[in-house]
């Protein structure tokens, strides 16, 4: 919203300057929003950030995916008062995903951009609300319908209640494991003759219901 004040103001005077050359006519602007005393911070071990070093390109394989050694972050969600919420992995680098719903992408050849370099996959598994075993459900249709899901795949509501509930329930503190697993593509469709550094990005955006 920052980047697009500027240009909405912009737009709004040159209209107002044109206004006596116009015949009658308006439109209206509405700026809603909600200023709420409750609110939530998300924190992921390590920075959030996995690394997995570097990897020779002689060991991965032709024609397959490489699958890398799968890795685990502490997730945390922390409210100062019991509030409804759901996280939804967001892909900063949706346009190199391999399997679009399903995977997020690993960026692209920072040599050759044309080549995708391969997937990344979401689970939160061991979830814990407010003491309690939690059960991690999730939503394709923005909250309509709800399942009983530990992958997380992009731009799905993930949401927490207790065991044999379908719906979401607000909570003051949800702790889980976040399980993070790369796999690179076939080597036969990558231009590995330079060090080619990773790129993945996922935004866990917190949104309440």
């Amino acid at each position: 919203m920052k980047n697009a004040t500027p240009h909405l103001l912009a737009w709004l005077y040159l209209l107002s300057v044109g206004a006596p050359a116009l015949a009658g006519s308006s439109t209206e602007l509405t700026v809603s929003g909600l200023i709420t005393p409750k609110a939530c911070t998300t924190t992921l071990s390590a920075d959030g950030i996995v690394d997995h070093g570097r990897v020779p390109a002689r060991s991965l394989n032709q024609y397959e995916f490489s699958k890398l050694p799968a890795q685990t972050l502490d997730l945390s969600v922390s409210c100062n008062d019991p509030v409804l919420f759901v996280l939804v992995g967001v892909d900063n680098r949706a346009e190199s995903s391999l399997g679009p719903g399903f995977y997020y992408g690993l960026g692209t050849n920072a040599h050759v951009p044309t080549e995708r370099l391969g997937t990344v996959s979401l689970a939160i598994r061991n979830a814990v609300g407010d003491g309690q075993p939690a059960l991690v459900l999730a939503s394709s249709n923005k909250g309509l319908t709800w399942f009983p899901e530990s992958n997380a795949y992009p731009d799905n509501y993930m949401g927490f209640a207790q065991p044999g509930t379908l719906v979401p329930e607000p909570h003051r503190l949800v702790t889980a494991t976040l399980h993070v697993n790369t796999s690179i593509n076939a080597a036969a469709y990558l231009t590995l003759n330079q060090e080619v550094p990773l790129d993945g990005s996922i935004v866990l955006d917190l949104r309440y219901l």
